[in-house]
C-alpha cells in the first residue's frame, strides 16, 4: 500500500519551527509530539531562519510603497482641484445655468 504525503499549512511549519527555536524541548520529543520526522523540523527551522529577514523586509517595502501612493492621489486632489476653480470661473460654463437651461 503506497503511503501518501501529508501536506502540513504554513502555520503548523511555523509553529513547529519556532518551538524548534525555542529548545525547550529536543528534535525527538518534537517529533512525537507533532508527528513529524525531526530532519524535518531541522528544514523547517532553517527555512524560518533564512526567510526571517524577510518578514520585516516586506513591511518596510509596503509602508514605503503606501506613502507614494497617498502622496500621488494628493497631488491628483490638487491637480483637479485647480481644474475646476478655473471651469467653475469661466462664464457660461456655469452648472447651475445648465441646469436650468434644460
Amino acid at each position: 500500500m503506497p503511503q501518501h504525503r501529508t501536506r502540513h499549512s504554513a502555520e503548523f511549519k511555523a509553529k513547529v519551527a519556532v518551538a524548534a527555536l525555542s529548545e525547550s524541548k529536543t528534535l525527538a520529543e518534537l517529533a512525537t509530539e507533532y508527528g513529524v520526522h525531526p530532519a524535518q523540523i531541522t528544514r523547517w527551522k532553517q527555512e524560518l531562519l533564512e526567510r526571517a529577514s524577510d518578514v520585516f523586509g516586506k513591511a518596510k517595502k509596503k509602508e514605503v510603497n503606501h506613502d507614494a501612493e497617498i502622496d500621488e492621489l494628493h497631488r491628483q486632489i490638487g491637480k483637479l482641484k485647480v481644474e475646476n476653480d478655473f471651469l467653475s470661473n469661466l462664464p457660461g460654463l456655469s452648472l447651475a445655468g445648465r441646469r436650468n437651461k434644460r
